[in-house]
C-alpha cells in the first residue's frame, strides 16, 4: 500500500505527481527544483542558493514523512551544466555525513523544468 507524502513546506507538484510516496518504508521523493515554498519563485541568482534551496525541499519532504537526511539511501543529481558540479556537490554534500552518504549518480542534461540548473531526487528508507 502507498501513501502520498505532501507538505506545504515544499513546492507543490507542478504536474500529475505527488511530493513524494511511501511504499512500505521506502519513500520514493520526486525530483526537486528550486522554488522557494513560501513564495512560488524560483531561487536562481547563483548555482549556491539554487542547491540550498533544493536540498530545503528535500529537507521538508522527509520531515513530512517523519524521515531526516540519514535516512536517505540513494540520490540522483540532475544538471545542466557539469562544471557547476564543484558548487553542487559542496552544497549537497554538506547535507550528508560523508561515513553514511547515500548511493549517487550525477547526470548532465539538456533542459531541466522551468530551466533550472539542478534537479534532485531521492529514496529514502525507515
Amino acid at each position: 500500500m502507498k501513501k502520498i507524502i505532501f507538505t506545504e513546506k515544499a513546492p507543490a507538484p507542478i504536474g500529475p505527481y505527488n511530493q513524494a510516496v511511501l511504499s512500505g518504508n521506502t519513500l520514493y521523493a520526486s525530483g526537486q527544483i528550486a522554488i522557494n515554498p513560501a513564495s512560488g519563485e524560483l531561487v536562481t541568482e547563483n548555482i549556491l542558493d539554487e542547491t540550498k534551496q533544493v536540498m530545503e525541499n528535500i529537507a521538508a519532504i522527509l520531515e513530512a514523512a517523519d524521515m531526516t537526511f540519514e535516512n536517505v539511501v540513494k540520490a540522483t543529481i540532475f544538471i545542466m551544466d557539469m562544471n557547476n558540479f564543484a558548487a553542487i556537490n559542496t552544497v549537497y554534500g554538506s547535507y550528508f555525513n560523508e561515513k553514511t552518504a547515500p548511493a549517487r549518480e550525477t547526470v548532465q542534461v539538456a533542459c531541466l523544468p522551468k530551466n533550472v540548473n539542478v534537479e534532485i531526487s531521492i529514496i529514502a528508507v525507515q
